[in-house]
């Protein structure tokens, strides 16, 4: 599969990795938009939020509870903030699925 977060972590494109285990890898984001900004990406190929099904609910929760983790590990608990992008409209720009974790600066509302 040519998808780049594939490719990512098959180790043929670099990143700066945070986190791998058998379900999931986590690199930096090569454009942060807070001092902590991860992409948390199932190694399962699922081209986003509105393309994933109920066997999937397991991977999309273990995404969030991997987040917590990084934030915890980051110190960042005070506040951070966790983002699917789900098509062209909202900023997805790359079709694996995929969960943006963004912290250690205040967030405000409305984000966007």
């Amino acid at each position: 599969m040519d998808c780049l977060f594939c490719r990512i972590m098959r180790g043929e494109l670099p990143a700066k990795k945070i986190y791998d285990d058998q379900d999931i890898f986590v690199f930096e984001d090569i454009r942060p938009q807070a001092p902590t900004h991860v992409l948390i990406v199932p190694k399962k190929h699922i081209e986003g939020l509105d393309k994933a099904s109920a066997e999937d609910a397991e991977i999309i929760g273990k995404c969030h509870l991997v987040a917590a983790q990084i934030a915890r590990d980051r110190d960042i608990e005070d506040g951070y903030r966790t983002v699917y992008n789900v098509g062209p409209g909202a900023g997805q720009s790359v079709f694996h699925l995929h969960l943006h974790l963004l912290g250690g600066r205040p967030l405000g509302w409305p984000p966007g």
